[in-house]
């Protein structure tokens, strides 16, 4: 169950494009950014994306960049069941992520503060609280109706891997 499905991101997509060239600016693409509480300067944006549009194809390889862990290849050497660095870029990028979705800093995601993300991103419509619930429910391990950073992090995981 991936919380951002093919459709959704097309959704997103359409939206962002307010001018209707089936191009991606870096404004329009920083817009969003901004509305989910992620912070780039246009320098920072272009350097990351490196190019000042992205068609759809370009957008979902930007999103899956941005949302998929990186693999790990095995050969790190380190025989220990750490991956070093990699794994800790990882943890960072979701900490991040967590923390854009964890609106009142309380170390959890509430129904209502993934409702409230979804929603900003184009995704969710009003009165949709019951797939805010559910979505919730698949990855709350001790059911508290939240999710913490673990139930989180696994949810993550696991929806870009499905």
């Amino acid at each position: 169950m991936s919380p951002l499905s093919s459709n959704d991101l097309e959704r997103i997509f359409e939206k962002l494009d307010k001018n209707g060239d089936g191009q991606v600016s870096l404004e329009e693409l920083n817009w969003l950014l901004e509305r989910i509480g992620v912070q780039f300067s246009l320098q920072e944006l272009e350097s990351l994306v490196g190019k000042p549009c992205l068609d759809f194809d370009e957008f979902l390889v930007f999103y899956k960049s941005i949302s998929t862990p990186h693999s790990n290849d095995g050969t790190d050497g380190h025989g220990d069941g750490s991956a070093g660095d990699l794994h800790e870029d990882d943890d960072s990028d979701l900490v991040k992520a967590f923390n854009v979705f964890d609106m009142n800093g309380d170390g959890y995601i509430s129904c209502q503060e993934l409702e409230s993300v979804l929603r900003r991103l184009g995704v969710m419509e009003e009165n949709s609280s019951r797939d805010c619930r559910t979505m919730i429910h698949v990855y709350d391990t001790n059911l508290d109706g939240l999710l913490d950073f673990q139930e989180f992090k696994h949810m993550m995981l696991h929806s870009t891997s499905s």
